[in-house]
């Protein structure tokens, strides 16, 4: 019996008299838990706000509207772009920012809207001959030289131009400006509206020395400028999504007059400058080559801060490129 006993537990003998080892039991697989996720690490910064120029600790900034706040890391230095992130700014752990106020903002809509309309209508004043600009006899009469009405035509279809390009083409970068500067820019461009008018649609005007030709030429300068800055501006806003401050490197699209950006970094102030030229030369005004001189120093200095704008943020931006004139400035 011992024996038997020891052949059922130890194996069953084959028919030869082999043993036969007894099938081991199988486990069952084992479930295992899910893996935790490792949590972030959570980065606590300590933050202070100083006044920029009386270096007062500020508690609240609820005082002052989201745009005419101006958050930065040096009392003297930029503000701080709105989609800047705290833990990529070179700052530790512990940092101060300095607030300064801008100001009452308006948008930018607003001011190049009302810029634009007054020399639109200020123009039409003069072109009209309303009361009290010239002598009375002159009310409501109208010029007998065509260039005199050809450049009222002109300067009518910049302005109606800069202004739809307001309402539909422009993106901008800023939503608003310091409301003080509408005063300044409405002064230039409204006294200089009215400098030119005056003399273009007085009683006494004389036409261009040159006559037609004169005329002919400085309209087709004047129109092809005005179409090569009207691309400029579609080229620009095609850069940028609606709604986003991005800003890419522009290049040339199939639109020849958009070529220009292979020598320029803002030829929207190129065909500007043209344009005026044109203007100039149209109707051989010195108040309006004075008006043009001026926009081409403001022009300029507007170019160039834009084009080391460019540099700074693009590493392959195109060396040939100049502010605003080809190879010379």
């Amino acid at each position: 019996m011992d024996a038997l006993a020891l052949e059922a537990t130890s194996g069953k003998k084959a028919a030869n008299g082999a043993a036969v080892a007894a099938p081991l039991p199988v486990q069952a697989p084992v479930k295992r838990k899910p893996a935790k996720k490792a949590k972030k690490a959570v980065v606590f910064f300590e933050v202070e706000i100083l006044d920029a120029k009386t270096k007062d600790k500020l508690c609240f900034l609820d005082k002052w509207y989201p745009a005419r706040q101006s958050i930065r890391l040096d009392p003297k230095g930029k503000s701080l772009k709105d989609e800047d992130v705290l833990q990529h700014l070179p700052v530790g752990t512990t940092a101060t920012f300095y607030f300064r106020d801008l100001g009452a903002q308006i948008s930018w809509v607003t001011v190049f809207l009302t810029e634009y309309t007054g020399p639109l209508v200020i123009y039409l004043m003069f072109y009209f001959r309303v009361p009290f600009i010239y002598a009375p006899k002159y009310d409501f009469t109208t010029s007998k030289h065509w260039v005199v009405h050809l450049a009222c035509m002109c300067h009518s279809f910049h302005y109606v131009k800069r202004l739809l390009e307001t309402l539909f083409v422009h993106r901008f970068s800023h939503g608003t400006m310091p409301l003080r500067n509408i005063f300044k820019n409405c002064t230039y461009y409204w006294g200089f509206a009215a400098w030119m008018a005056y003399y273009i649609n007085h009683p006494l005007y004389t036409p261009p020395i040159y006559g037609e030709q004169q005329i002919r030429l400085a309209l087709i300068i004047f129109l092809f400028c005005q179409i090569g800055n009207f691309s400029i501006h579609i080229a620009l806003r095609n850069l940028r999504p609606p709604g986003s401050k991005t800003r890419k490197i522009p290049y040339p699209t199939k639109n020849p007059f958009t070529w220009i950006f292979l020598l320029v970094s803002c030829p929207n102030y190129t065909y500007e400058l043209g344009s005026w030229l044109g203007f100039t030369v149209m109707t051989q005004c010195l108040p309006v080559a004075f008006f043009t001189l001026v926009g081409f120093i403001q022009m300029t200095v507007w170019a160039k801060g834009k084009h080391r704008s460019y540099l700074k943020e693009f590493r392959d931006y195109p060396p040939l490129r100049s502010p605003i004139l080809p190879f010379i400035l």
